[in-house]
């Protein structure tokens, strides 16, 4: 069985999605009580990773920013905190476009077939009652219920707490640390079944309404890669320019990076090609972009955790004839924002973030079964997106802190521009 282990990811997926359709095709409804039971367990292992995903990975980011080496903790502080300030900042913009894109083309309107099955929802609850659930009363009952909201605020307060004191919490933030690794570990073995999941999500697809039931899907696909794609051209070289920085030097020095991330589709597994081409190629401080990059590796996800979900909750809202109120679209770009912070860098986690998304806004879960198995597809351009706007804000950081090196490719034109390919 080693020859197993030799198989890239993408080709294991592609063939379990290849497999499921050709069962599913040959038995039709009849492998329906084999196919189903596959993609449920699938979507309710990944469901099962959500709280502690969120707890660990937020906490102990956070509180790395208050062990800096030799003394730098302070100065670590302030730098991290100004690059949270710009997560924000730019996952906000993020949503926006999603959301832009979402209201105006509106995907989803009009489709049906679809293997999704109508549930009642809780109603949404107010702007006031959402901003002051946030606050949990008991934090225990938050994890229980899956309060994400509530899991990242008491998440952040760890995290800042943990900084704060510095050495003499060093080694609860070492277990928060093995906490969160232990947690990558988790999502990277759940994520290792992706194709088995794959294979009984578009089974069961198939089985139920046919091949034809992937065809409305083309234009929802066109949506979320038109999302990323104005995030890279559009919105980034317009930050790029705002600071006085040099739009295709950033690009020029970035592109092993984006290329590494489109095929792997992991910003964990791209980090240390992240690392080379920012310290490297655009000259960022090592000091700074050593603890910068990792932080966005985890906390910074563009793709996955604003413009996937914004996109995709109007997808699943206009599926189910749901009408979104501003009530939903605040829930919506709420659980995106603070979503793109708790997102862990690894394969897959995009759908953890959808679900967690969804529950927030009280929309369907039951609409990750059709989008799940096409999230390879997807999740080349998110994760691309993703690693660009990891390099971006450190980048920006850098420059408002003057500390990008004069003869970077970002202030002045190269003679020789350095490759990190070569590295």
């Amino acid at each position: 069985m080693k020859w197993l282990g030799k198989i890239p990811f993408w080709l294991k997926t592609l063939v379990a999605f290849a497999a499921g359709i050709g069962v599913a095709l040959y038995w039709g409804k009849e492998a329906l009580p084999f196919l189903t039971p596959i993609g449920d367990t699938f979507i309710r292992a990944i469901k099962m990773l959500v709280a502690p995903l969120v707890f660990f990975t937020i906490a102990a980011s956070i509180a790395r920013l208050g062990h800096g080496e030799e003394g730098t903790g302070g100065r670590a502080l302030k730098l991290g905190a100004q690059t949270i300030i710009w997560f924000m900042i730019t996952s906000a913009i993020a949503v926006t476009v999603g959301l832009a894109i979402g209201i105006y083309f509106q995907p989803g309107a009009g489709l049906a077939g679809l293997p999704l099955v109508v549930e009642v929802h809780d109603p949404i609850p107010g702007p006031v009652e959402v901003i002051t659930g946030i606050v949990p009363s008991n934090i225990f009952k938050s994890f229980a219920d899956g309060k994400i909201l509530s899991i990242v605020f008491f998440a952040i307060l760890v995290g800042s707490a943990l900084g704060a004191l510095g050495q003499k919490t060093r080694a609860l933030s070492d277990l928060v640390e093995q906490g969160s690794q232990i947690m990558f570990k988790l999502t990277r073995w759940i994520i290792q079944l992706t194709p088995i999941g794959v294979f009984g999500l578009i089974g069961s697809v198939v089985a139920s309404y046919g091949l034809e039931a992937l065809k409305p899907l083309i234009p929802y696909i066109g949506l979320i890669y038109l999302g990323c794609l104005t995030e890279i051209f559009v919105v980034y070289p317009i930050l790029l320019k705002l600071h006085g920085l040099r739009i295709t030097g950033f690009y020029k020095g970035i592109f092993t990076a984006q290329q590494t991330a489109f095929f792997t589709c992991s910003s964990i597994g791209t980090l240390p090609v992240s690392l080379a081409v920012a310290v490297d190629n655009l000259k960022l401080p090592k000091s700074y972009a050593g603890f910068a990059l990792p932080l966005g590796a985890n906390m910074k996800m563009d793709g996955c955790g604003a413009i996937y979900p914004a996109i995709s909750s109007i997808f699943i809202a206009n599926y189910f004839h749901i009408v979104l109120t501003p009530e939903h679209y605040l829930l919506i770009a709420l659980a995106s924002i603070l979503g793109s912070l708790a997102t862990a860098g690894v394969p897959g986690v995009a759908t953890v973030m959808l679900t967690v998304t969804l529950s927030t806004a009280g929309l369907p879960l039951e609409g990750l079964a059709i989008l799940a198995a096409i999230d390879r597809i997807l999740d080349m351009m998110r994760t691309a997106t993703n690693v660009t706007s990891q390099i971006l804000v450190p980048t920006l950081v850098a420059r408002e802190n003057g500390m990008i090196e004069k003869a970077s490719p970002l202030l002045t034109k190269p003679s020789a521009a350095v490759s990190a390919a070569e590295i």
